[in-house]
């Protein structure tokens, strides 16, 4: 199993920055996609940004531009820099990773973990 640690959601005003953190611990995955999602009220949860575990990365079209994901796998933490923050950023991001099933394991699931989400809030 793995557990995924959040850090560095806050309030900020529109135009400013934050980055967020995410930690990884316990079983690791040589191979792997890592992601940032969000959940703004009455919406559905939408991908922000995610990063493979050989360092190619993919945004939504929204985010492009003014954020950044990027990983230290010697620490295994995924982060995200966002920059050039709106108000219809805020919402409740989450760290995501997933991995292949295991080998030789038939029926088995791909493995998905969540963290619990840290809240972001974006005043104009």
């Amino acid at each position: 199993q793995v557990q995924l640690v959040e850090s560095g959601g806050g309030l900020v005003q529109a135009g400013g920055s934050l980055k967020l953190s995410c930690a990884a611990s316990g079983r690791t995955f040589s191979i792997n996609v890592m992601g940032w999602y969000r959940q703004a009220p009455g919406k559905f949860r939408e991908l922000v940004a995610v990063i493979t575990s050989a360092g190619s990365t993919d945004y939504a079209h929204s985010v492009k531009g003014r954020f950044t994901i990027s990983r230290d796998n010697a620490k295994n933490t995924v982060y995200l820099q966002m920059n050039s923050l709106k108000p219809e950023d805020t919402a409740v991001y989450y760290c995501n990773l997933k991995a292949p099933n295991d080998q030789g394991i038939v029926g088995q699931a791909p493995y998905d973990y969540w963290g619990q989400g840290t809240q972001v809030t974006v005043s104009s």
